[in-house]
């Protein structure tokens, strides 16, 4: 048998909470229901349903204003870093996102090094822009000025 039953939270492979799904009577008596992921559908379970999808919605505008004023900042900053280098500008080491990351935080500029895009670390001198993804929908560029100490 099936049951159509109303998410509670985001359950893995199986929807996000708030959306309606149809599970085994096992499944949703065994796991979803005793964890409190998903309850069943009812008139009170839809009134919840309303409240959770309104609730997300203001959760998720808020996050992406937050991101995209986080990504007006990095927009407005620039990064210098400094760092050894041999003959042809060529770094004896390299510069990670993880650098970039702790070089905004002095800058008061929060960002988590799994934020900065790039595709291998930078290994010369020079004048780089850096994608910084702040947001699923928002990313920001970010000038990293790569000099020889």
């Amino acid at each position: 048998m099936v049951q159509e039953l109303i998410l509670l939270s985001d359950v893995e492979g199986l929807g996000e909470e708030g959306s309606v799904v149809k599970v085994h009577d096992g499944y949703a008596r065994n796991y979803l229901i005793p964890r409190k992921l998903a309850a069943a559908v009812t008139a009170a379970s839809r009134k919840r349903l309303e409240k959770i999808r309104k609730d997300r919605e203001i959760r998720l505008q808020a996050e992406e204003a937050a991101a995209r004023e986080l990504a007006a900042r990095i927009e407005a900053a620039s990064v210098s870093l400094s760092a050894k280098a041999g003959e042809g500008e060529k770094l004896f080491g390299s510069v990670t996102p993880a650098h970039i990351a702790d070089a905004l935080k002095l800058q008061g500029i929060e960002v988590e090094r799994h934020m900065i895009l790039m595709d291998e670390p930078i290994k010369e001198l020079g004048v780089f822009n850096i994608s910084v993804k702040t947001h699923p929908q928002v990313q920001a560029t970010l000038k990293v000025w790569v000099v020889e100490e």
